[in-house]
């Protein structure tokens, strides 16, 4: 589908001889010239995530001449980010992630405005914050933000450009509610709480990120100087291991309760309690028992964990990451990794006091839940994982 631009650039947007320099492997060419350049210096792009996937796109774009660009995060730059974010460098760990990539953009192109919004992007601050844009630009990795950007597209009425990724897969796509499908006519419904891992949890080939978010900003250039076919109603999936692309055909739900035709979702709602998981991208080392109706887990703390291995009191840990994980650091627990879990749970004594851990929390708290279901009394979850066992009582203790 080719969308057109609504209008040509302002008679009154101009290029000076320093941008027509910077830009000039543009300007010849035949679908983009100097009204091209012209529109996208009067464009404007709200990235939401400076990480893995906004690395690129606040790059690429800047690069471009995209006249404005706002950037949402509320998290810093971490040594754990670097093998991904390559807008960030180690000189700002610690710093705000907005600001490394503010100062980098203003280094690799001047001319270009950068709005920064410190703060989680959330139902009472989005629509605040995304009026006026002409793309919003999804580069996080969480189902409530996900699904607010997209609501708040579809609301605006402007183009959602979509991406993911975990492991060695991407995806990408253009949601955009008044040309074509939009997120909710894929996923209706999110996932279980727990059932996909973020990428803090199941890791992410650091060179995927590039892919998809240089992608991303492939396709919002487009639709941003209506040319070419964007990924509206198509799904592009990439596939690093095999190095393979593959395409679906997606196609706008009528009863999508967002942009169908008699929508029942009408106003930004609870994204945290619809997903029922936390919306933000930076790790975490509380993992809270669960609400909306599913089981309370019982939870111990690194702290409390340590007073136990101290006095010398009985107990029996359970490491339920992958052998690849225990191998990089563990607390000497009995590994049985949560893919196995449901075909090895008899081997976790019904007696004893039981501590079950992973690397934050996630996972030993979907093992724990497991465990109850079976009939468990004598299981615990250690809120934060090995991680905050590394940050708290061992330093020691390799942090990944």
């Amino acid at each position: 589908m080719s969308i057109e631009s609504s209008n040509g650039a302002s008679p009154e947007v101009t290029l000076t001889n320093d941008e027509i320099r910077r830009y000039s492997r543009h300007l010849i060419l035949p679908d983009f010239g100097i009204d091209g350049q012209k529109r996208l210096k009067e464009s404007s792009v709200l990235l939401i995530g400076a990480g893995g996937l906004g690395s690129p796109l606040a790059l690429y774009l800047a690069a471009a001449g995209v006249g404005r660009l706002g950037i949402v995060d509320a998290d810093v730059v971490d040594e754990s980010n670097l093998q991904r974010q390559i807008v960030h460098g180690t000189s700002k760990i610690g710093t705000r992630k907005t600001e490394s990539a503010k100062e980098r953009i203003n280094d690799l192109n001047p001319f270009v405005d950068v709005t920064l919004y410190n703060e989680p992007f959330t139902s009472a601050n989005a629509m605040q914050i995304a009026r006026g844009y002409d793309v919003i630009v999804d580069g996080t990795d969480n189902f409530p933000t996900r699904y607010l950007s997209n609501d708040v597209a579809v609301f605006l009425g402007i183009p959602n450009v979509y991406g993911s990724i975990f492991r060695f897969e991407g995806q990408v796509s253009v949601f955009w509610g008044k040309h074509g499908p939009c997120y909710r006519c894929l996923y209706r419904e999110p996932p279980p709480p727990g059932l996909v891992p973020s990428c803090a949890e199941g890791g992410v080939l650091g060179i995927l990120p590039g892919v998809i978010g240089t992608l991303q900003a492939t396709e919002t250039i487009k639709v941003l100087l209506g040319v070419g076919q964007p990924l509206i109603g198509r799904l592009l999936l990439y596939d690093a291991f095999a190095m393979q692309f593959r395409e679906l055909k997606l196609r706008k739900d009528p009863d999508c309760p967002v942009c169908g035709e008699n929508p029942s979702i009408t106003e930004l709602i609870d994204y945290e309690a619809f997903c029922g998981v936390p919306g933000h991208d930076h790790t975490t080392d509380v993992h809270q028992s669960h609400q909306n109706g599913i089981m309370a887990v019982r939870q111990i703390s690194v702290e409390q964990l340590a007073e136990l291995r101290a006095s010398g009191e009985p107990i029996i840990l359970i490491d339920v990451r992958e052998p690849n994980e225990y191998q990089i650091a563990n607390l000497g627990g009995k590994l049985i990794p949560l893919s196995q879990f449901t075909a090895r749970a008899d081997e976790v004594p019904r007696e004893g006091r039981v501590i079950v851990h992973c690397k934050m929390g996630g996972r030993s708290t979907q093992a724990v839940e497991h465990l109850i279901r079976l009939g468990y009394t004598n299981v615990e979850n250690l809120t934060g994982g090995i991680n905050a066992w590394a940050d708290r009582i061992d330093r020691t203790v390799p942090k990944y």
